[in-house]
């Protein structure tokens, strides 16, 4: 389940999608329907992908699906069933690509059509403060509390037992049960996605949503961004303590503690039982393993293995760390 709220345009003619990334030379099969753009894991063989990073060569060699835009270093990594599509840019294209699939996933402007929580059906079901705003498609479970001044916008389910705080957004996201999302929180919206140009920004639409699941407490004024072409996931029993951001794709395991004012780059994934310290700042694209602990103010580039313990810039075996700041 990858975007269950937005509407995907497919299927589109090939060529009519190489025409939008100016791409010259038309192979034989350009008259072949795509019926969707998705990451190397969950694409099929009706559906077009992207590569553009040597991290993921084993990922790349296994990907079913049916073409795949990529540069001319990295088109010998795919399967003999994946036809490459050679760019320059294939970040640039691939969300010129996105764009076409998922034309409403650019914008992500307030829910016009919300409405007071006085005039739906979960004014006498859910335990409400004042000046409470309830969106399109919005489906809210049992026993569940909601603050003053809160907007439950577009695209939102939440499951049983759940309280969201005051003064929070939410829009885009799926909430399992027993769920605590405390003061302040934006949940949902576009990540930080766009590629510099000469000629202006180009941003890339989110088309995935964030899924937070059972058990799971949010702190006040964290920020969790949906996905781009994967989802945002916390896992079971995860606590999130205030101020912190998670961005696009992001993967945080069960059981995971994060200490306030972390932050997260897109397209990290935490194992079980993490522990992270305030301040710390983990980079994108990486892999922390299980039980891993990360200490406060720590920055994290590089990948972790399971049961580290690490601190500093650049954040390394804890006991290396203390040596070396005798």
């Amino acid at each position: 389940m990858i975007n269950p709220f937005f509407k995907n345009k497919g299927p589109i003619k090939l060529k009519e999608i190489l025409t939008q990334i100016k791409f010259q030379n038309e192979p034989k099969y350009s008259d072949i329907n795509i019926y969707d753009i998705k990451d190397l894991v969950n694409a099929s063989n009706k559906d077009i992908t992207f590569f553009h990073s040597k991290k993921y060569e084993l990922v790349a060699s296994k990907t079913k699906a049916a073409f795949c835009i990529t540069t001319k270093n990295l088109s010998n990594k795919l399967p003999d069933t994946c036809k490459p599509i050679e760019v320059d840019n294939v970040l640039v294209s691939t969300a010129m690509i996105t764009t076409i699939f998922y034309p409403d996933a650019i914008i992500d402007g307030f829910d016009a059509h919300s409405l007071s929580i006085e005039k739906t059906s979960y004014n006498k079901t859910v335990n409400h403060g004042q000046n409470i705003l309830i969106g399109k498609n919005v489906k809210i479970g049992s026993n569940c509390s909601i603050g003053h001044n809160t907007i439950i916008e577009s695209n939102v389910v939440i499951g049983d037992n759940c309280s969201i705080g005051s003064n929070t957004i939410i829009r885009n996201t799926i909430i399992n049960n027993n769920v605590s999302i405390l003061d302040g929180c934006v949940i949902g919206k576009k990540g930080f996605g766009f590629f510099p140009s000469k000629n202006g920004n180009i941003r890339y639409p989110h088309i995935g949503i964030v899924i937070i699941e059972d058990n799971c407490e949010i702190g006040c004024g964290s920020t969790i961004d949906r996905g781009s072409l994967s989802n945002t996931i916390i896992g079971k029993n995860t606590f999130i303590d205030n101020q912190v951001h998670i961005a696009h794709n992001n993967k945080i395991g069960d059981n995971c503690i994060i200490a306030g004012q972390v932050g997260f780059a897109g397209s990290s994934t935490l194992g079980k039982n993490v522990m992270i310290g305030g301040q710390a700042g983990i980079s994108g694209h990486l892999k922390i393993g299980n039980n891993v602990q990360i200490g406060g103010g720590s920055g994290v580039i590089k990948d972790i293995p399971d049961n580290s313990k690490v601190m500093g810039y650049p954040a390394k075996d804890l006991k290396k760390f203390i040596k070396e700041n005798k």
